[in-house]
């Protein structure tokens, strides 16, 4: 166990990112709680405002809108560290993918099918289901009028609702939640087919109030990067599908930045998205 950090009483960490994955955090927080001997306890995520006011200590954030905090005067956190998923396809890096999905039985065989298709996402505020696919049909295209229609569902698991019972065609779901929920549901993997793969970017990253002390928030990078050499505690990840948390820097965030970027430069040329100015987040 690390010397005890004994600066706070507590400390509150919280989830903006999805429920499904909320047991891993549970076991990421408890397990800095018990490294620390300090308690700490895990919220669901409502406004990013919490971060400078002192409510919310360390969160688990979209990496859009890790940039977005990142570009405030405020700037009130910085990265604690970020999941290297399972499966060979993560590289062994920080990194994950937008998996286009579709019925099983769909006509649909390619995202290059999908023009004038109903098309689901989940919020604007989405690096995963939004931003990364309006970044997509740029470098595919030129332009972002590609599909017929577009439904905001609120939620990586209601798009795949639409998707299912036929209310969408497709959907662009993150591939981590999408694997966590195929393992959860493997009849669910069978009634889907994923037809595209968007990416990598660099994945949701854990961050910490920029006002907590220097020594605590060195405290925890070091307790979440060695936390996979427990053997109790990396079966706990490995259930999320994560092999290990490895500490990153905010330059491993500039793919995010620059898609963000050429996105919004080409928001007036964009009409099969609401426009980008409505971003969903609270400051």
């Amino acid at each position: 166990m690390l010397q005890s950090v004994t600066i706070s009483a507590s400390l509150q960490f919280a989830n903006f990112l999805s429920p499904l994955l909320r047991d891993t955090y549970a076991a990421i927080t408890t397990y800095a709680g018990q490294q620390l001997q300090m308690a700490t306890e895990l919220v669901p995520g409502h406004d990013l405002s919490d971060f400078g006011s002192g409510r919310v200590d360390v969160g688990f954030l979209c990496g859009l809108l890790y940039v977005h905090l990142r570009a405030t005067q405020e700037d009130p956190v910085e990265l604690l560290a970020a999941p290297v998923l399972r499966g060979t396809r993560y590289q062994g890096r920080p990194q994950y993918f937008s998996d286009v999905v579709v019925r099983r039985d769909s006509r649909w065989r390619a995202f290059a099918d999908l023009g004038g298709s109903t098309w689901a996402y989940n919020e604007e505020a989405s690096h995963s289901g939004y931003n990364l696919v309006q970044y997509s049909l740029l470098e595919r295209q030129g332009h972002t009028d590609y599909f017929g229609r577009t439904v905001k569902s609120g939620s990586h698991a209601q798009s795949l609702q639409l998707v299912l019972s036929g209310q969408a065609d497709a959907a662009a779901i993150d591939s981590h939640v999408l694997e966590v929920m195929f393992q959860q549901d493997p009849q669910l993997a069978a009634q889907l087919h994923s037809i595209d793969m968007l990416g990598p970017s660099a994945i949701p990253p854990i961050v910490v109030a920029r006002k907590l002390p220097r020594q605590l928030k060195q405290a925890l990078r070091d307790i979440l990067a060695h936390m996979h050499e427990d053997p109790v505690q990396a079966e706990l990840l490995h259930a999320g599908k994560i092999e290990r948390l490895v500490t990153v820097q905010d330059e491993d965030y500039t793919n995010i930045r620059a898609m963000w970027n050429r996105v919004q430069t080409a928001r007036q040329q964009s009409r099969g998205f609401p426009d980008a100015k409505q971003v969903l987040y609270t400051l």
